[in-house]
């Protein structure tokens, strides 16, 4: 999902040399029909956009949770094992470098029945002003509720909470729709073996 880029720029002749890693990425949405677009964190915290009317409305993960009973996004068994994939294998990278705060982007394309999804988003790094602001709200110092988990986390945190959140936003439906006792090879023990 994503290719990551070091550019350097120097500011004139003599000038001061910068550096910054990029993570470049397809555009998602080129030539689809996304008729919803979701911003995904993983937290429940400040994540719900009460405008939901009106096309390229960008809903958030409360959104997602509050349509799940009537709109759950569904997913196959591979394509739910290739995504959790991909997510583990993104945010393993994304924790190595000290970067969080990263969403997973997902629009559904009606016309062609498929979901698009890529983690975007400005990456901020878990620097020391990062970690001073998890403490201060972990600590309830300005306010606020004391001991609740704050918007601002280590990326080994943002990392398992987004994991979690990624698979369970997901929904998987089994790719055999007949039950077990009229599948026409085996017995029961081997259909639920070849399946499992």
């Amino acid at each position: 999902m994503l290719a990551s880029l070091k550019v350097t720029s120097k500011h004139g002749k003599a000038g001061k040399e910068t550096k910054m890693d990029v993570l470049v990425m397809e555009n998602l949405l080129y030539r689809r029909n996304i008729t919803r677009l979701y911003d995904l964190k993983g937290s429940s915290r400040s994540r719900y956009n009460p405008d939901t009317s009106g096309s390229n409305k960008v809903l958030l993960d409360q959104n997602l949770i509050e349509s799940m009973p009537t709109s759950p996004i569904f997913v196959g068994n591979k394509a739910k094992r290739l995504l959790e994939r991909a997510v583990w294998n993104d945010t393993a990278f994304l924790a190595s470098i000290y970067v969080m705060d990263y969403s997973l982007l997902v629009g559904v394309d009606e016309d062609k029945h498929e979901l698009v999804l890529g983690i975007i988003d400005f990456m901020r790094q878990y620097t020391w002003d990062k970690h001073l602001e998890t403490w201060v709200k972990t600590s309830g110092i300005l306010g606020g509720p004391k001991n609740t988990s704050p918007t601002v986390i280590s990326p080994q945190q943002y990392k398992k909470r987004f994991r979690k959140a990624m698979s369970a936003y997901f929904l998987m439906v089994p790719d055999q729709w007949s039950p077990p006792d009229l599948h026409p090879s085996g017995s029961q023990s081997e259909f639920c073996d070849e399946n499992s």
